[in-house]
């Protein structure tokens, strides 16, 4: 199928790369179907991680239609590239129709990007999953590839400066086998997660973590919070956000 917008995004990734100077190592592209719908579940520590998840199914020839959060079609540019790009926009409040439409997509064989933990996690480990990606994968009768990106939360995550520019730090993709899901969509999740903390160990052993780093995860000795700090912030952060709202009534 002739893309050219989405062609134009991968020449631009391509050359943002190169540009930046920042080096990214794949492993485990084969895993990627060649053929054939798949879920491609994305742990989620930054703002960029997208694109080497993107660039490593170019690499294998395939493209990845994202979901992505519907507030960013609030913001012209993005909406444009949704439009123009199959990417697929969810309402938190109201999902089932990106849901049906990421079951669709599953169905004429394109592989969907997810991020099984929603938001990006501050602490850098993995948060708990939603069960999206496995009720996708069971409905759709698609198998779930699990993929690790570590290093891009250097770039920019949440509540730290972006460097975007001038940083060399290395980035790491890893895809590990397809998982199919089972019946049972609790133990589909437990199996994924697992699979996916796997691969995020993995990655970390050929990984340098200097002591205190902002972005080295507390277990490895770093000063990112912990996954109960992190809730803990996230919880306050989801509290006032209500008491916005409720202050701020729309009519």
């Amino acid at each position: 199928m002739v893309e050219p917008i989405f062609r134009s995004l991968e020449i631009a990734a391509q050359l943002c790369v190169s540009a930046t100077g920042i080096p990214i190592t794949y492993s485990g592209e084969e895993n990627i179907p060649e053929h054939g719908g798949a879920v491609v579940a994305v742990n989620h520590t930054s703002y960029v991680d997208f694109i080497p998840v993107g660039l490593a199914v170019y690499r294998r020839g395939r493209r990845l239609r994202f979901m992505i959060k519907a507030e960013m079609q609030q913001v012209r540019l993005v909406n444009f590239l949704i439009k123009h790009t199959a990417t697929i926009p969810v309402d938190r409040h109201a999902g089932a129709g990106a849901y049906a439409l990421a079951v669709q997509r599953l169905r004429e064989g394109e592989l969907v990007g997810v991020y099984p933990e929603a938001t990006i996690s501050r602490s850098f480990e993995l948060k708990e999953f939603k069960t999206g990606a496995a009720r996708m994968a069971l409905e759709a009768d698609v198998p779930l590839v699990p993929v690790i990106v570590w290093g891009a939360q250097r770039i920019w995550t949440k509540d730290h400066p972006r460097r975007l520019v001038g940083n060399k730090c290395p980035v790491a993709v890893r895809v590990g086998p397809p998982l199919r899901a089972a019946g049972d969509i609790s133990q589909t999740n437990a199996a994924l997660r697992a699979s996916m903390t796997t691969l995020l160990h993995q990655v970390q052993e050929g990984y340098p973590h200097p002591a205190g780093a902002y972005w080295v995860p507390h277990r490895l000795g770093g000063g990112a919070p912990t996954l109960a700090e992190a809730a803990r912030i996230e919880a306050e952060e989801a509290a006032a956000r209500a008491a916005h709202r409720n202050s701020h009534p729309s009519w």
